[in-house]
C-alpha cells in the first residue's frame, strides 16, 4: 500500500490548488478545478456515483454490503492548500528509511531540522515526503485525500468487509475559513462525519476554539508636523496605544493547550488611517465572549479622549467549538478509539489550537471530528509527511467503516442520533 500512497500524493500534490482569499468566488481559484475533476473521474472509476455542485463540492457514495439498517458515515478532506506560501511547481522529495539527521530541502538553503523540528524524531525509520525547499508541499489536506481515496479503494477491493453506506466529499477553501460556507448538510446526507485533515499521529480531535475576527481602523489628523501641536492625531499611534492595551502574555507565541490569545495578524497604515487586522481565539465561549467584550472596552477607551471617535472595530465570528455539538454524541469518538485499540495507537484528544471544516459542519448539523493524516509543519517549504503514518489513517477510514457497520452499535448509534436531532429541531422551534 505504501506504493500506491506515494504514487497517489505525488500525482495530486504536483496539482496546484492553492486558495486565494482575496477572491469571491467559490472556489477561490479555477484551479482547484483540476483536482477536483480528477477525484471525479477516479471515484467514477471506483464505480461510485458522484455529484458536484457549481461550487466545486464533490460528494459520492459507496453503498453499503449489508442488509441492515447502518449509520451513514462520512469521510472529508479539502483540496486546498495554503496562501502562506509558493505552492506552483511542487516536487515531493521522497526520503527512505528516515535516519533522524537534519534534511537538506533540494538546493536551497532551507533545512528540515529535528533540533528545530522535534516531532521528525517520532517519524525515524519512517519513508518521508518532503519538499524540494521551493514550496509547500500540500500534504495538508491532500494527505486526507490520499487517505479517503486508500481507504475507499481498499474497501472495495476487500468486500468481505462489511460497512454501511459511506459518503466522501471533497470541498475546496479550508485553508482560507471557507471550507463549509456552501456546503449543503443535507445533500451530504450523513449521520456523522470525520474530517482527515489532522496532523501527527493519533491525533484524534473534538474540541477547537471559538474563533473571530477584528479589524480596528484608527482614523487620524494629518497635518504639518511643524504645526501639529493639539491639532495631529497619528493613526498609528492610536494603533500602537490599542494593542498596548490587549495582555501582553495573551498571544499566540506565549499560550498552549486550552488558552486563549489575541493575535495581530497586520499592521498596516499612515497618520492618516491605520488598519490592524486580529483573530481571537478561545475554547471557552464565555472567556471567547469576553475577549470580543475587551476589544470594544479598548475602543470606548481611547474614543473617550476625541470628540470624533477615531477608533472602530468590527468583529465577526467565524467557528464555534465543535465539542458543543459532538460530546452529546459520544458514539462518534468511541468510534475511532475502538479503531486506534485495534492497530495499537493512542489517541491524542487534546484540543485543536485552531479549526477544521468540522468546527463549522458541526453547527451545521453535522457532527465531524478531527483524525490525523500523519504529516507537519504546514503552510510552509518545511512541510513533509510520513508514508508510514499516512497507511495507519487508511487503516483507522476502513475500521471506522467496519465498526460503524456492526450491529451492536448500528442501533445505538441511530437511537443517539434520532434522539439529538429531535432535540436540535425542538431547540430550533422555540428559540
Amino acid at each position: 500500500m505504501k506504493e500506491q500512497i506515494i504514487d497517489r500524493l505525488t500525482r495530486y500534490v504536483k496539482i496546484d490548488t492553492q486558495s486565494d482569499p482575496n477572491s469571491q468566488s467559490t472556489p477561490s481559484t479555477d484551479k482547484q478545478w483540476d483536482l477536483l475533476r480528477l477525484l471525479e473521474n477516479e471515484l467514477q472509476a471506483f464505480g461510485l456515483s458522484t455529484d458536484i455542485d457549481e461550487y466545486g463540492y464533490l460528494f459520492a457514495t459507496l453503498e453499503s454490503n449489508v442488509d441492515y439498517e447502518v449509520p451513514t458515515v462520512g469521510f472529508l478532506a479539502h483540496v486546498d492548500t495554503s496562501p502562506d506560501f509558493n505552492a506552483t511547481n511542487v516536487q515531493p522529495q521522497i526520503i527512505d528509511n528516515y535516519d533522524g539527521q537534519a534534511l537538506q530541502l533540494g538546493e536551497t538553503n532551507r533545512v528540515l531540522n529535528p533540533n528545530v523540528f522535534p516531532e521528525l524524531n517520532q517519524v525515524i525509520g519512517h519513508t518521508l515526503m518532503v519538499t524540494d525547499g521551493t514550496s509547500l508541499l500540500g500534504a495538508d489536506d491532500k494527505a486526507g485525500v490520499v487517505e479517503i481515496m486508500e481507504g475507499i479503494q481498499y474497501l472495495i477491493e476487500h468486500p468481505e468487509i462489511k460497512h454501511g453506506r459511506i459518503r466522501v466529499g471533497f470541498t475546496p477553501d479550508e485553508e482560507i475559513g471557507r471550507g463549509p460556507h456552501k456546503f449543503d448538510v443535507s445533500r451530504f446526507n450523513a449521520d456523522f462525519a470525520y474530517t482527515m485533515d489532522g496532523s501527527q499521529f493519533g491525533e484524534l480531535q473534538f474540541e477547537s476554539f471559538n474563533a473571530a475576527e477584528a479589524t480596528v481602523t484608527c482614523h487620524g489628523v494629518n497635518v504639518h508636523p511643524g504645526s501639529a501641536k493639539n491639532a495631529m492625531v497619528n493613526a498609528i499611534s492610536l494603533g500602537q496605544q490599542f494593542n498596548s492595551l490587549l495582555p501582553p502574555s495573551e498571544v499566540p507565541e506565549r499560550t498552549e493547550g486550552y488558552e486563549g490569545f489575541y493575535h495581530l495578524m497586520s499592521f498596516e497604515g499612515n497618520v492618516e488611517k491605520a488598519t490592524l487586522q486580529y483573530i481571537i481565539r478561545d475554547h471557552d465561549r464565555k472567556q471567547f465572549d469576553l475577549r470580543k467584550k475587551r476589544m470594544m472596552e479598548i475602543r470606548d477607551d481611547i474614543n473617550t479622549h476625541y470628540e470624533d471617535f477615531p477608533v472602530k472595530v468590527d468583529v465577526h465570528d467565524q467557528y464555534y467549538n465543535m465539542a458543543e455539538k459532538i460530546q452529546p454524541l459520544k458514539h462518534i469518538i468511541d468510534i475511532p478509539k475502538r479503531v486506534f485499540a485495534k492497530l495499537d495507537i493512542e489517541p491524542n484528544t487534546e484540543p485543536i489550537r485552531g479549526g477544521t471544516d468540522g468546527s463549522q459542519l458541526s453547527f451545521m448539523g453535522l457532527p465531524t471530528p478531527n483524525i490525523f493524516t500523519g504529516c507537519g509543519n504546514f503552510h510552509g517549504p518545511f512541510e513533509y509527511a510520513s508514508i508510514d503514518v499516512m497507511e495507519k489513517a487508511v487503516q483507522v477510514v476502513v475500521g471506522i467503516a467496519e465498526e460503524v457497520a456492526k450491529k451492536e452499535w448500528s442501533l445505538k448509534i441511530l437511537t443517539l442520533i434520532y434522539k439529538w436531532a429531535r432535540n436540535i429541531i425542538w431547540y430550533k422551534l422555540y428559540f
